[in-house]
């Protein structure tokens, strides 16, 4: 479905990013891989990638908190042949009350969980529009429809997300490009299992509970989303089906936000 086309999925060696680039590119799109990891293991990603899809598959260690690197990130990529599918992915998180959050913190996660997606966004329209094709996918969350305490950086960063859905949508309606926003619930990733570890260690309970207790308190279904769900939804956002699928933030969260 996706064959010719080139995507650039950012902070994709790991978890959703990772399970997106191998959704598109089981589809037949080439690939651009970004992010931060042991060079080997890197490597042995970009390898399996290729390998176990028969597609072109490039990595970029750009830091998409450092303006100046995401212009240099997407020179290289236009020196490609220019986007088709920009997945905007890359994100981090941190947990605190919001008159102790550190400011370097909060700086942190908007430049690299908002910033960084309006900067790729902008330097993927002009390619986008002179093929008159397009499709930009921002990996935002159910915390960008609703709120949890403690995670004051994140959530606003991710409402900023489906903000920047809509009005790209909008100014690109008239045009073959969409820009959709897909909202994940709890997905086991490095970056929540990180927070199922403070869990099970703050109340001395087993990784297992700490799992259920965290599912347990959002998501009805009680069930994680998984990466290969959430590709489904991306590959379809791709293709032509959902050329009138614009502006759109589409929750897969096991019922989270229909509370």
């Amino acid at each position: 479905m996706l064959k010719g086309k080139l995507s650039l999925v950012t902070g994709s060696t790991s978890g959703i990013g990772l399970g997106l680039a191998h959704a598109l590119a089981a589809q037949g799109s080439d690939l651009i891989i970004n992010g931060f990891g042991d060079a080997a293991q890197i490597e042995a990603i970009r390898s399996e990638l290729a390998q176990t899809h028969g597609v072109r598959v490039l990595f970029e260690g750009a830091d998409l908190s450092r303006v100046e690197e995401i212009e240099s990130l997407m020179a290289r990529c236009a020196a490609h042949g220019g986007i088709d599918i920009l997945v905007n992915n890359a994100g981090i998180q941190h947990t605190s009350l919001v008159e102790s959050f550190p400011v370097d913190r909060w700086n942190a996660i908007i430049a690299l969980n908002l910033t960084a997606a309006f900067h790729t966004t902008r330097l993927a329209i002009p390619g986008m529009k002179a093929r008159n094709w397009g499709r930009i996918l921002n990996i935002a969350s159910a915390h960008g429809l609703v709120a949890s305490v403690e995670k004051s950086a994140y959530v606003a960063a991710k409402h900023g997300i489906v903000g920047l859905t809509k009005v790209v949508a909008l100014e690109t309606a008239q045009t073959g490009i969409t820009c959709n926003a897909i909202c994940p619930g709890w997905v086991l990733t490095p970056l929540v299992q990180k927070q199922i570890n403070v869990r099970a260690a703050e109340r001395g309970i087993s990784d297992e509970e700490a799992k259920a207790l965290l599912v347990g308190e959002k998501q009805p279904s009680k069930e994680f989303v998984t990466t290969e769900q959430l590709g489904g939804l991306a590959t379809f956002l791709c293709s032509s089906h959902a050329d009138q699928v614009r502006g759109v933030a589409w929750a897969m969260d096991g019922g989270w936000t229909a509370q």
